[in-house]
């Protein structure tokens, strides 16, 4: 079967299998060879993609709900649009979500998303109460905070490395509407989106699209985007309309001057200060969702997101110089997300610290990846990183200067046995 992430490079003949019980899991993990799990495919590269695949989109049953508490039990194949559409109408929401709902509650947990409330929330891990992970012995461990508490921080941020995640106990919050009150704000550069960013953290949610291929005194024009939950109204709202790209788009339609044509109205097509404004949750979290196939745009040879963290003090400084360069080359997308991070937890291999984290998506292409060498020399410099669900060319040496903790994650794997079980070609690559 071929696979490949959502970037849609590269694409893999695996051997996969597909399980939706614990009894077939257990079956298939007896199977000589290693393997990783592989659920929706939304983690962009490679993180997901091995010679051997378990398929475990099929493993999705909710299992309990304790409406006291707001605890959920489910099977790590559940999808957040699952939650969502069992739990919001009942006033319920989790309390970190990412730019997109169709990715699974195990894949969540593996890449500890993050969601545009990191500098509030923290990541998914906070929400998770305890699971239960499958280790290559058959030997189901319990974990949490509290119990088995390496192990859990070893996996929550672990890319499917330590084990089978079976099933997640998540903690929901209550909400009163599935709407969020937004406010947005056209800024003209970096140094103003930032200012706005450190002037407004009282708001839940905040985000910026920021323009990647504009410059000069214009270097970083975004429009900020601040939301909190409305505080009533309907907690069902008709499902968004949506539209579907039926076939890849020929690489040549998106090119610099196309791009910079939609930035520039995209820009100018709203107020610059639109104030409290009632939008659809499922708006505000997932506009992209609502164009089915949109990797697609980006043609045959697909596309990689570059998802890069600064420390806080060397945010600005470094993202100019990121901007400067991707303005230079050409080669960025419309899709560029600046959004701000609070502190670090203490996972082994999580992404976020507190800081500053820019997003670009990238058309694959002959000349993208020394480019993209150029800008890891760049994070590097600054004391920042790349977050493993979205890389599919980071080299070992960029991965083990920016993840302090890799080797303490890499001696787990060796003393558990780990290495010899599960595997992705990520990993592989990356010597983990």
């Amino acid at each position: 079967m071929k696979l490949s992430g959502w970037g849609r490079y590269p694409v893999i003949d695996s051997q996969t299998q597909s399980f939706a019980s614990l009894a077939e899991l257990h079956r298939c993990l007896a199977v000589a060879g290693d393997l990783i799990v592989h659920a929706m495919g939304r983690s962009y590269g490679d993180s997901a993609l091995h010679d051997r695949v378990l398929l475990s989109r099929r493993f999705n049953k909710i299992l309990d709900f304790e409406p006291q508490t707001g605890t959920v039990t489910c099977e790590a194949g559940v999808t957040l649009a699952d939650l969502l559409e069992a739990f919001l109408p009942r006033g319920w929401l989790l309390p970190v979500i990412p730019g997109t709902k169709f990715i699974s509650v195990g894949g969540a947990i593996a890449s500890d998303i993050h969601g545009k409330n990191h500098h509030r929330e923290g990541c998914f891990s906070e929400c998770l109460q305890a699971l239960d992970l499958l280790l290559p012995n058959g030997e189901m461990k319990r974990m949490s905070r509290k119990e088995n508490r390496h192990l859990f921080q070893a996996t929550c941020g672990g890319m499917g490395l330590t084990g089978i995640i079976t099933t997640a106990a998540l903690r929901l919050r209550p909400i009163r509407s599935a709407c969020i009150r937004e406010t947005r704000q056209r800024c003209a550069n970096l140094q103003e989106v930032f200012q706005l960013f450190e002037a407004n953290p009282e708001p839940t949610y905040s985000v910026a699209w920021i323009d990647c291929l504009s410059s000069g005194e214009r270097l970083g024009r975004s429009i900020l985007m601040l939301g909190e939950h409305a505080e009533s109204g309907p907690l069902r709202l008709p499902p968004p309309r949506s539209l579907g790209i039926p076939l890849e788009l020929p690489s040549f339609v998106l090119n610099k001057h196309s791009v910079a044509l939609f930035n520039h109205l995209y820009y100018h097509g709203k107020p610059d200060l639109v104030a409290g404004r009632l939008t659809p949750l499922e708006d505000f979290f997932f506009p992209l969702d609502r164009i089915g196939h949109w990797n697609r745009m980006y043609g045959r040879r697909g596309f990689t997101q570059y998802q890069l963290v600064l420390p806080q003090e060397s945010s600005l400084a470094g993202i100019t110089e990121i901007l400067q360069r991707t303005s230079a080359s050409g080669l960025g997308s419309f899709l560029g997300v600046l959004k701000l991070f609070g502190p670090a937890n203490d996972n082994l291999l999580s992404f976020p610290m507190r800081g500053y984290t820019l997003a670009i998506d990238f058309k694959i292409e002959k000349r993208l990846f020394p480019f993209l060498e150029e800008l890891d020399r760049v994070v590097l410099d600054h004391g920042g990183r790349l977050y493993l669900t979205k890389d599919v060319r980071m080299s070992r040496e960029t991965f083990c200067q920016s993840y302090p903790r890799w080797e303490e994650f890499a001696a787990l794997r060796e003393r558990l046995g780990l290495q010899e079980k599960f595997n992705s070609r990520q990993s592989r690559r990356l010597g983990v």
